[in-house]
């Protein structure tokens, strides 16, 4: 169905054989992506955390911050002090951010086979959906 490849490939022609530009493992890979989604949940968690300051919140931001710079190497997360600036916070919005944030950092945590972003991660999950499920039930 498909004619196979008869050429030499362009990248490896490009580099004149020699592999002098950078690679990364597929590791390093999973850990730049883990550490992504895991900032972009720690950003979520720290706007909830304006709205309606929490203990629970405080403790899953601060477990989320060490997870990042473990993935980082070290190299923390910025973090901003939000406030609640918005005329009409949406809570449940952040928390269903936060929910899909937090399912996307567990498929790459269970990709990469690290239990302790996992765990937390799926613990996240669980959080986020506690906190829409009355309001999700009230809505119907």
């Amino acid at each position: 169905m498909y004619e196979p490849i008869r050429s030499k490939s362009v990248h490896s022609t490009m580099a004149g054989g020699t592999t002098d530009f950078p690679h990364r493992s597929r590791d390093e890979e999973l850990d730049i992506q883990l550490a992504g989604h895991l900032a972009a949940l720690l950003a979520v968690t720290d706007e909830l955390r304006a709205l309606a300051p929490d203990t629970g919140l405080d403790a899953a931001a601060d477990r989320l911050c060490e997870q990042v710079t473990r993935l980082r190497g070290g190299q923390a997360p910025v973090r901003l002090h939000v406030t609640a600036g918005h005329p009409e916070p949406q809570p449940a919005a952040l928390h269903r951010r936060a929910h899909t944030l937090a399912a996307r950092a567990l498929v790459v945590a269970a990709s990469r086979a690290d239990t302790a972003a996992a765990i937390l991660t799926a613990e996240r999950m669980d959080a986020h959906a506690a906190a829409l499920e009355p309001r999700e039930l009230a809505s119907r």
